[in-house]
């Protein structure tokens, strides 16, 4: 994800995550705590290892007077001024140091584990309860995005950016801290000199990095156009246009050249800036500090200390700088994130619809609907639309694509809302009902099939989960799918494979059909169920869909229109309007009509069709 600026506003709206940390907040405060206090023992170590070099007084090291009461409640024989009684310390402090660190690591691991768990829980759900223009202007890839690396990246700004930010942050206070203690003057010199270059470093190191990057993007640009070129080799040969592939693979190449150099000449320069700034600065301060102590003003047991803390403090600054540069990144998918949760939705039920107490009426009235969809509210869809389905009857939309036939399914299921006008289901107004309860009563059987990655009882059983086997095997037998099961050795438990890719286009929609009949719905809509079908297929899939249109009320998107003969009404669409509307023989008894028209057209390329197979 790109970075953006870190603003007050920005911040303040990535501050939300914490009310996923809120009911850990003890563990996660302890852990602070640890990780300050293990700061200020990394300073202690640091002045012991320097201390080392020439043992003298204890107190001059940053909580030495402490360290040493801690130990002497141990032992009262350890002379502080010797290697061996600096040594001690020393081991003593790392092992508190050790447990410290892990008590810290397992608190964040723990508080950040479960916040992401209700984070990602939050994030999903609010994902699947947006309305229907929410997908249409998201990437899939985007969205899947968000609730994976997105929130690996929260978590490891929670946990390890914002956890090395405060130990960075204490070190370097209290190092400094201990530093002026030292000495004021070499401490400034050190300031001025050491940090700059740390910072510096990051800097130069980052841009070498992105170099990197960009010289791996052209590599693979080339082997893009290689692997294109190979791909669609007979095309290539076929035109004649080796020449031109190569031209092509030859200018990639060269800009692989241009970006490799390019980084070449930035390391050199980095590798001579490390060799004259960063060395040449730590000779300044070390320089200084037997220039300080030849006069006396610094003492030749604090030299040392003074070297490894500069060290320290330095590459804890130059730290800093560098996760400064990833908090920023993580405050930016915070950000993304929190928008998301916090975002309105459809306010769908996450929990089973109980059906037994609904007085939902399958008696369909549209008056008067106008409709556009929000990505485009200049193309009208729907222009008046006007229609009555009583309960039980049959209805067929028919209309060239583009006329608004998937748009009224998808109005009657309230994916949208029409603009203007009323939809009715007996007396109440489809826009005052519950959009889970209202759900609840229709099963939608799509022209394109989409199953789940489980098995086939599973993606049956979607339409019901608490159906009974017996359910199961009545729908599997009116739906035409017992024969084709049998095939398979482990029968309805067998694997689908990702989108259903193992079965054929009729298995699937047979699947679709039974997963609706289980559902037993009040509501049947079927969007072009056996258009993309062969002959065999769309005879299995049609006996299925009448068993399953018995005694609902049901609204047939037709593309093949002798499969819609003994609907009740059919309606004919142009550019969303209602052109022709009545019942099969009707629409047929007008010579000049835009359903007969239809149908004859049909039956012409139906007869080619028969004729060229043969």
């Amino acid at each position: 994800m790109e970075k953006k600026k870190i603003s007050k506003a920005s911040f303040k709206k990535s501050l939300a995550v914490f009310r996923f940390i809120k009911p850990y907040s003890i563990s996660f405060g302890l852990g602070i705590v640890l990780l300050s206090v293990s700061g200020i023992l990394v300073i202690t170590i640091t002045a012991l290892l320097g201390l080392l070099m020439t043992p003298g007084n204890m107190a001059t090291v940053p909580g030495g007077e402490l360290t040493q009461k801690f130990i002497e409640l141990f032992s009262h024989s350890i002379d502080f001024s010797s290697t061996r009684g600096v040594l001690t310390a020393l081991v003593v402090l790392l092992l508190v140091q050790g447990v410290f660190s892990f008590i810290r690591v397992y608190l964040f691991a723990y508080v950040t584990e479960n916040a992401m768990l209700e984070l990602r829980s939050a994030a999903f759900k609010k994902m699947i309860s947006q309305p229907m223009d929410f997908y249409h202007n998201s990437k899939v890839g985007d969205l899947v995005t968000r609730i994976s690396s997105d929130v690996s990246t929260v978590q490891e700004t929670l946990t390890i950016t914002l956890a090395e930010f405060i130990r960075q942050t204490v070190i370097i206070v209290f190092g400094v801290g201990c530093l002026i203690s030292f000495s004021g003057e070499l401490t400034l010199v050190m300031l001025c000199s050491l940090p700059v270059i740390m910072v510096i470093m990051v800097v130069f190191g980052k841009f070498i990095r992105k170099l990197g990057k960009e010289t791996q993007d052209k590599v693979a640009e080339s082997g893009n156009i290689v692997n294109e070129s190979l791909m669609g080799i007979v095309n290539v040969k076929a035109y004649a246009n080796e020449w031109l592939e190569w031209a092509k693979f030859r200018s990639s190449v060269e800009r692989v050249k241009a970006y490799g150099m390019k980084g070449a000449i930035w390391r050199g320069m980095f590798g001579t800036f490390i060799i004259i700034f960063l060395f040449g600065a730590l000779g300044l301060v070390i320089g200084w500090g037997a220039y300080l102590n030849q006069k006396g003003e610094l003492p030749s047991e604090v030299l040392p200390q003074f070297i490894m803390l500069t060290g320290l403090v330095a590459g804890s600054i130059g730290g800093l700088a560098a996760q400064l540069g990833s908090l920023q990144r993580g405050i930016g998918v915070i950000e993304t994130i929190m928008a998301l949760i916090d975002s309105g939705d459809e306010g769908v039920k996450f929990e089973a619809t109980d059906l037994s107490q609904s007085s939902f009426v399958p008696h369909l009235k549209l008056h008067d609907v106008k409709f556009h969809y929000p990505t485009r509210p200049d193309v009208p869809v729907l222009n008046g639309i006007s229609f009555e389905i009583k309960e039980g009857e049959k209805m067929a939309l028919v209309g060239q694509s583009g006329s608004g036939k998937s748009t009224i399914a998808a109005l009657i299921l309230r994916f949208f809302d029409p603009e203007k006008g009323s939809l009715m289901w007996g007396n109440a107004s489809a826009l005052d009902m519950d959009k889970s309860v209202l759900r609840s009563q229709m099963a939608f059987v799509p022209q394109e099939v989409i199953l789940f990655g489980g098995t086939i009882r599973e993606n049956i059983l979607y339409g019901k989960v608490d159906a009974s086997e017996e359910d199961l095997n009545r729908v599997v037998q009116d739906a035409n799918i017992k024969e084709f099961i049998a095939q398979f050795p482990e029968g309805l438990n067998t694997l689908v494979g990702e989108r259903g890719v193992q079965l054929s286009g009729g298995q699937r929609q047979r699947i679709a059909i039974a997963r609706a009949m289980i559902r037993n719905p009040k509501v049947l809509i079927l969007d072009e169920a056996t258009s993309a079908l062969d002959t065999q297929s769309e005879k299995q899939v049609q006996e299925a869909l009448n068993r399953l249109m018995k005694g609902r009320t049901s609204i047939v998107i037709a593309h093949r229109l002798s499969t819609i003969k003994d609907c009740d009404q059919i309606i004919v669409l142009e550019k969303g309007v209602i052109v022709e509307r009545g019942t099969h023989d009707d629409l047929m008894n007008r010579s000049n009509g835009t359903y007969r028209q239809m149908l004859n057209m049909q039956n012409v390329l139906d007869t080619n069709l028969i004729e060229d197979g043969e």
